[in-house]
């Protein structure tokens, strides 16, 4: 297949594929480099389960462990939890340092946005497949909490959760860059899917789909040779900026 058909069978695929969210507001997609072709997408999607039938056993057992996680939680973890409603690749700045910025960072950050974009087409192939009904602890959704009542209405399907797939895929990206901190990469990018769960927008099973599909899209991604040379690009840049221990993947 052609890099041209490749990117004209990806566009396709999202534009089948749309989150409700995204169907809603009609706003038009950036451009991007596809770097997934539309049957690596579909096959890894594929290897997620279909999720637990509304209602039953499983699912209401689910559920009930948000609505513990919620209603249990402190003030420190809503809030963590809170900020994470925007999530991108600087997030792990928690792990690499203040330092790991956007800001400073232009060809880094260029490429994670790139990243973000190509694991959303199949995040949103995910959600439309199973349309999964989200969460909601204690009526969260009706009295909102959060004060975030526009962001409730947009929301999209839960399986997989999105934050988990990009904060996985976001892990073991790094990890290529930075093998002696994937300990603390990896444990970063499982706490801030486990912090969707604390905010009540997720179950640990979407939570769960969303790691098996960020790292299914990650080992893809690395496997792509035109990826790969933009993350060399990221490291060589990463070394200027003063990341000593970042590495050629």
């Amino acid at each position: 297949m052609t890099m041209m058909k490749s990117i004209l069978a990806t566009a396709l695929l999202a534009a089948c594929f749309a989150a409700p969210a995204s169907a809603k507001d009609g706003k038009a997609k950036a451009p991007y480099l596809h770097y997934l072709s539309d049957a690596q997408i579909a096959d890894d999607v594929e290897l997620l389960p279909p999720p637990t039938s509304m209602g039953s056993a499983e699912d209401i057992a689910d559920r009930e462990v948000t609505e513990r996680a919620y209603v249990g939680r402190s003030a420190a973890d809503a809030a963590q939890a809170a900020k994470e409603e925007s999530f991108d690749v600087f997030a792990f700045s928690s792990v690499l340092g203040k330092e790991f910025d956007k800001d400073k960072l232009p060809r880094t950050a260029e490429l994670f946005a790139d990243v973000k974009k190509n694991l959303a087409a199949a995040k949103d192939a995910g959600k439309a497949r199973w349309k999964r009904e989200r969460p909601c602890p204690v009526n969260s959704c009706q009295w909102d909490p959060e004060k975030d009542a526009s962001d409730w209405k947009n929301r999209d399907y839960g399986y997989p959760s999105g934050h988990s797939t990009r904060a996985t895929a976001f892990a073991l990206l790094l990890d290529a860059m930075f093998p002696t901190r994937k300990p603390q990469l990896d444990a970063f990018g499982q706490q801030a899917g486990w912090r969707r769960v604390i905010r009540g927008v997720h179950t640990p099973q979407d939570i769960y789909a969303g790691r098996v599909l960020g790292q299914a899209l990650a080992r893809d991604l690395l496997a792509n040779q035109d990826f790969r040379k933009r993350l060399d690009d990221a490291a060589s840049e990463l070394r200027a900026a003063g990341f000593k221990d970042a590495v050629t993947p």
